[in-house]
């Protein structure tokens, strides 16, 4: 059930910014074409957002000549590399933290039990004071990972860049390698999907069994609303998708295959000298003790797993 509510929760929330992203502007339909209202054409979205880029993609397409469906590319490109760094640290940030929740859960499991196994308010009362005191002990913090500055600063760019694809002049009469971009376009519609596909997958390479669990919803659930919104797009919202999806597979690989192995050994290294503690007030059946055992015995057979497959701590463990 608490999967289920994750689950429905994360496809509300993307389903939302989607809807959020093609809302911004008011549109209608004249001949046959959607396009801005009257209304909509002089307010401020539009006006500070939405024409600026329009006039950026103009600039290649019309100026260097190099038609609409090169001039979204290139103008998607170049705002999505700039803006790379702030997503690149704000995924550091709440991975860093979902790889420490994974490295410490022997330490919590005994208090997680408990917490089940709860009758009364009181006792669940105080299992659950008992785990929220030791994640903080343990440096354990995932709302100071979520940090909202960067997708503020993001969003604004999005809802240009996604307008603009959709409603600048010309695109919509205008072709590129023979798909129409102002009509939705199969192949753009696969493009993006797997696209998307492929940054989720890759993003569950190197996750424990437990979060692959939530991991594979998001491996159905990304790629299927990219590619739901992509075909109730016309062609150049579509490429403006596939082109965005090519940016998160690179940022997903640096995280993945860069990032992650770095935070691990910092992890290793920061709980090797600070072992892993415990305040068991209030509950006696779990002893700091007994957390310590547990945290060694699961950690131990991990590493040697880890070891013989080339994992993290290959290096580590050839040191001693």
């Amino acid at each position: 059930m608490k999967n289920l509510k994750k689950k429905l929760t994360l496809t509300g929330l993307m389903t939302a910014g989607l809807l959020f992203l093609s809302g911004c502007v008011q549109t209608h339909v004249v001949d046959g074409v959607r396009v801005p209202t009257e209304a909509a054409t002089h307010g401020i979205t539009y006006n500070f957002l939405v024409r600026p880029m329009s006039a950026f993609v103009d600039l290649f397409a019309n100026n260097l000549h190099m038609g609409y469906g090169w001039g979204i590319i290139f103008v998607t490109l170049i705002i999505r590399f700039l803006i790379l760094p702030l997503g690149l640290n704000q995924a550091y940030k709440s991975t860093y933290m979902q790889e420490k929740m994974a490295y410490l859960a022997p330490v919590f499991a005994p208090l997680q039990e408990r917490l089940k196994k709860a009758q009364t308010p009181e006792e669940k009362m105080a299992a659950q004071q008992a785990l929220m005191a030791a994640q903080k002990d343990n440096g354990i913090n995932m709302l100071s990972s979520i940090g909202c500055l960067p997708m503020l600063i993001q969003w604004p760019f999005f809802i240009a860049l996604y307008n603009a694809a959709a409603y600048t002049t010309g695109i919509s009469s205008s072709t590129f390698y023979g798909i129409p971009l102002g009509h939705p376009s199969v192949v753009l519609v696969i493009i993006s999907g797997v696209l998307y596909f492929i940054q989720t997958w890759i993003s569950t390479l190197s996750m424990t069994p437990e979060q692959k669990k939530s991991g594979m919803a998001m491996l159905i659930m990304s790629p299927a609303m990219i590619v739901i919104f992509s075909f109730m797009s016309p062609a150049g919202v579509a490429l403006y998708w596939a082109v965005g999806g090519f940016v998160i597979v690179i940022q997903q690989i640096i995280i993945t295959f860069i990032m992650k192995p770095r935070m691990r050994r910092r992890i290793d290294e920061e709980f090797t000298k600070n072992p892993p503690k415990i305040n068991n007030e209030g509950l006696k059946d779990v002893t700091p003790t007994s957390v310590q055992e547990n945290f060694k015995e699961i950690t131990s057979e991990r590493n040697e797993k880890e070891r013989k497959s080339g994992g993290r701590n290959a290096g580590k463990q050839n040191r001693k």
